[in-house]
């Protein structure tokens, strides 16, 4: 098994949806072994080790792939040969194999020295845990075709026997081993779309998703809702927010009435002054009358101030100062995010709340009261839950999912309760939603790549493009403006 630290990764990988990646080079028998054993690990804390000798195969395939890839184009620098041209690809390829295999350090050393590695990453995500490996040479257009038609003949067969019988194409190894990944998938009860190939900006990922133990997801959906039930315990948003609210959302209501329950909170006042005075309005002159700001920022941009002004009012807790600094950063960032991408005011202020709010899970559990505690722990004894499980959520496993619960027990917005359920899985969010999901997601991985956390390649690219980012050096642009911009906002205020 992995060394105490490593697993202690792992556990912090679970639970808080992080990635944990190993790089190497040369792909020795040590990093073979060590990624098995960390494998293994995820699989036992997912519930899902039964599932562990199929995927190590799966795994092994896809290195092995990685690996021959990068021996494939420093082979073709070698020899001048153009792995695009067709001639060139057939004459590379009636050595290729026995050349380096027969001398295969050589060709390791080159890579290495070519910087061309090969990455494993095992990231759980929400329901799901998926395994990449990425390597940094872009498969070719023949190559994927290639790796499509093993997966297209791998389901006229039903067993290993049928396919060793008939797929007998040596010439790259790319041939029967997909084929019986393929098959390994199905004796997982998993489909052939649980793997992917791609290849974009010079890098080929291949990965393979699994879903999380049936089992355990139904206990941790049991013990989150029973946590949501008695979260009575914690303390609610204040009355007068509460009532502004009800005020907002009944059409017989006056816009004067809403500025003289607002004026009733010099606090909140206070606040609404400061954002309709802000460099945001751009105003020629100074606003200090609240029915005039009311009119400024409108019904919805004083509904998303309250939610702001609530949260702050209950959640802004002196043991946990980091998690509200996490909190507000990544609200700017969706906010500036979301300014590039739309004009809708609506999407821009649901991006700042939505960014402030989405770690509302996590924060919730630093105020849980003992007595909650003790309720929680009897109701998970009682129904033969795991004490694991409630340990995994009190660190921050499926806080998303918590938080979302609690918001729409609290009755936010759709808009609010999908950034906050979907920040770290924006690509399954409902479409109406998706510009603001978006914005959150980015801000929190902005701020997840800067402690270290996230990194470049494991980000979703897909959405990286809407907002015109395609590379790293382009992201790390983005990412030194905003914090800036945010450290001079912060000295401002």
């Amino acid at each position: 098994m992995p060394n105490p630290k490593i697993i202690e990764k792992i556990k912090q990988s679970v639970r808080q949806s992080v990635p944990l990646t190993v790089t190497t080079y040369k792909l020795p028998h040590e990093t073979e072994m060590q990624i098995d054993e960390i494998l293994a690990a995820y699989l036992d804390e997912l519930g899902q080790g039964v599932l562990n000798d199929h995927l190590s195969y799966c795994l092994k395939e896809l290195a092995v792939n990685a690996k021959k890839a990068n021996t494939k184009r420093v082979y073709f620098d070698e020899k001048k040969l153009n792995l695009q041209n067709k001639e060139d690809y057939a004459e590379g390829m009636k050595a290729f194999k026995e050349e380096t295999l027969s001398n295969l350090d050589y060709w390791l050393e080159l890579q290495k020295k070519k910087g061309l590695f090969i990455k494993f990453i095992f990231h759980p995500k929400g329901r799901h845990f998926r395994i990449a490996i990425k390597n940094n040479v872009e498969i070719t257009r023949k190559e994927q075709m290639r790796v499509y038609d093993r997966i297209t003949r791998s389901r006229a067969f039903e067993t290993l026997e049928e396919a060793f019988a008939e797929v007998l194409d040596d010439s790259e190894g790319a041939g029967l081993g997909i084929v019986i990944l393929v098959l390994m998938l199905r004796k997982m009860g998993l489909d052939e779309e649980a793997y992917e190939i791609e290849g974009e900006n010079g890098i080929t990922t291949s990965s393979i998703t699994v879903p999380i133990n049936e089992v355990k997801l139904e206990k941790l959906d049991m013990l989150i809702s029973q946590i949501v039930d008695e979260i009575d315990q914690l303390p609610q948003f204040p009355d007068n927010i509460v009532a502004i609210q009800r005020l907002i959302a009944d059409p017989k209501s006056e816009i004067s009435d809403i500025a003289r329950k607002i004026s009733t909170d010099p606090a909140l006042t206070a606040d609404l002054l400061k954002t309709v005075n802000s460099a945001q309005f751009m105003l020629p002159n100074k606003v200090d009358n609240i029915v005039d700001a009311v009119k400024m920022l409108g019904l919805r941009g004083i509904k998303n101030m309250l939610f702001n002004y609530g949260a702050d009012k209950i959640l802004n807790l002196p043991s946990h100062p980091e998690l509200w600094d996490h909190a507000h950063r990544v609200a700017f960032y969706s906010f500036t995010l979301a300014r590039q991408i739309t004009r809708s005011k609506d999407i821009i202020d649901d991006a700042y709340v939505g960014g402030i709010l989405h770690d509302i899970g996590k924060i919730i559990f630093s105020a849980v009261h003992p007595e909650l505690l003790d309720r929680i722990q009897h109701f998970s004894s009682e129904r033969d839950i795991a004490p694991g499980l409630f340990e995994d959520l009190s660190a921050g496993y499926n806080h998303a999912e918590i938080g979302a619960k609690i918001a729409e027990k609290w009755n936010f917005s759709d808009s609010l309760i999908e950034s906050i359920r979907y920040h770290h899985e924006p690509g399954a969010c409902r479409p109406e939603h998706r510009l603001v999901v978006y914005c959150v997601y980015l801000g929190n991985a902005v701020c997840g790549y800067e402690s270290g956390e996230i990194h470049f390649d494991i980000m979703d690219h897909s959405i990286l493009s809407k907002f015109r980012i395609t590379t790293e050096d382009q992201f790390k642009e983005v990412q030194h403006k905003l914090s800036n911009d945010y450290d001079a906002e912060v000295k401002t205020n």
